[in-house]
């Protein structure tokens, strides 16, 4: 049987999946893929590495929706699993490379394909994503979060288990060392 779960809540489409059915998870990584990979992209910059995470993502959900509570939304659960999957990958990557790198400069380059954009758009894309890698990770996630995703401080320190002073004073920090950076740029 072919059913159709595009109009179908989140409620229904977990019941679903865990009933084993494809079609309904399809449906939610199709609603959620785009969410997924603004927080994965926004941390770690358009990379292999980061549609890779975006994926296991989606995986790891699978395995773990059993778990899920229905306490918070399922986009909310989703988020903290692509959260919490993208810091291990940084920290993975850190020491990866301090294995190979001497003390000092182990700063990382994240390279963009460009897309179909006009060349001041896409311009002003690199500035941003070069000066967001610029950022310690755990003010980096609060950018994205807030100023890319659209999530409120609440929700955002929800999902990273910070206090709600936390967040706020990473966002502060981050969008004047952004300003800083910005204006070397």
């Amino acid at each position: 049987m072919n059913v159709s779960y595009r109009q179908a809540d989140e409620d229904m489409l977990v019941k679903a999946s865990l009933k084993g059915d494809t079609t309904a998870f399809g449906e939610i990584v199709n609603r959620y893929r785009r969410l997924v990979a603004r927080t994965v992209k926004g941390m770690l910059g358009d990379t292999v590495f980061a549609e890779d995470i975006g994926q296991e993502v989606f995986v790891k959900l699978y395995y773990s929706l059993p778990e899920f509570r229905g306490e918070a939304r399922l986009s909310t659960y989703i988020q903290k699993i692509a959260v919490n999957l993208t810091l291990n990958e940084i920290k993975r990557r850190k020491r990866m490379f301090s294995l190979f790198l001497s003390k000092g400069n182990n700063e990382m380059y994240e390279y963009e394909i460009p897309d179909e954009e006009s060349s001041d758009k896409r311009e002003a894309k690199e500035l941003v994503n070069k000066a967001l890698m610029q950022l310690d990770p755990k003010f980096r996630i609060v950018v994205v979060m807030r100023m890319l995703q659209g999530y409120s401080t609440k929700e955002t320190a929800e999902i990273l288990k910070l206090p709600l002073g936390t967040v706020l004073s990473r966002l502060s920090r981050a969008q004047e060392q952004l300003k800083e950076i910005l204006q070397k740029l």
